[in-house]
């Protein structure tokens, strides 16, 4: 089944300070942005992160704080980034989980608006992980025949990610090759946030999936429990968590 699609689709993947959504930087982030009639484009930012990367982070990307003492810090290179990004669908692998969120928290830093609510995303791992249940550098020797040589830099993710999403759709042929269907398929479950602590029921009403409020709706918790928001507000929540929160009680606010 072909890659269909009806505007552009951005492959990305980022190298990081760490793995905490709330806390860590990007460091690096290389996109591959196919667009509907073929056409690829190829971009990549070194971030200065303003803060020291961890040794046990430089082991796995191999970048330096020495690397990016010149670079720009992502508030720095944020337009440009949106202006590649923008008006496109996402892609990556594990990136619902981790790389989106965390781009999110990026842009929000910088107060830089993007809107990830018109974006639908399609994460290649839960494809592969379905099918086949292996890591990347499997993923690209299995479906594509290719070592991985450079794993952990971005932009050689990013182009396995990218090779290993067309030999699936080559090779699944349930697979409908468009966005909004691979996107239905890769998505583990629906929430409103992209850390997945506000999640949707089957009313799709926002409800809390964490805590001693999991499975309530935030509606419900904020109406009996006021305090509890201005917790959240305080604790270490990604921002986006708490900005869908805010959403949420000013939109009840205002009913």
């Amino acid at each position: 089944m072909p890659l269909t699609l009806t505007r552009p689709l951005c492959f990305f993947d980022l190298e990081t300070t760490g793995t905490n959504i709330s806390n860590d930087r990007i460091v690096e982030i290389a996109v591959l942005k196919r667009h509907p009639d073929g056409i690829v484009e190829e971009a990549r930012w070194l971030i200065n992160p303003e803060q020291p990367i961890p040794q046990q982070a430089s082991a796995v990307h191999g970048i330096t704080d020495a690397d990016v003492a010149d670079a720009p810090t992502f508030k720095e290179a944020g337009q440009e980034i949106l202006r590649f990004m923008e008006h496109c669908d996402l892609a990556g692998y594990n990136s619902d989980r981790f790389d989106i969120p965390l781009l999110a928290e990026e842009f929000l830093r910088a107060e830089i608006d993007f809107d990830f609510k018109a974006v639908k995303s399609v994460d290649v791992q839960t494809i592969f992980h379905k099918m086949e249940q292996r890591t990347l550098s499997a993923a690209l020797k299995f479906y594509c025949q290719k070592e991985l040589t450079d794993a952990h830099t971005a932009l050689a993710d990013t182009q396995a990610t990218h090779d290993v999403l067309l030999a699936q759709l080559e090779r699944y042929t349930e697979l409908e090759g468009n966005v909004p269907e691979l996107s239905a398929f890769t998505t583990r479950r629906k929430s409103a946030d992209f850390a997945g602590f506000i999640v949707y029921n089957e009313d799709d009403q926002e409800c809390f999936g964490f805590g001693k409020h999991k499975g309530k709706t935030v509606v419900e918790v904020l109406e009996t429990e006021p305090g509890y928001f201005g917790w959240l507000l305080n604790a270490d929540f990604p921002r986006y968590t708490k900005k869908v929160l805010t959403q949420i009680r000013l939109r009840n606010f205002n009913q």
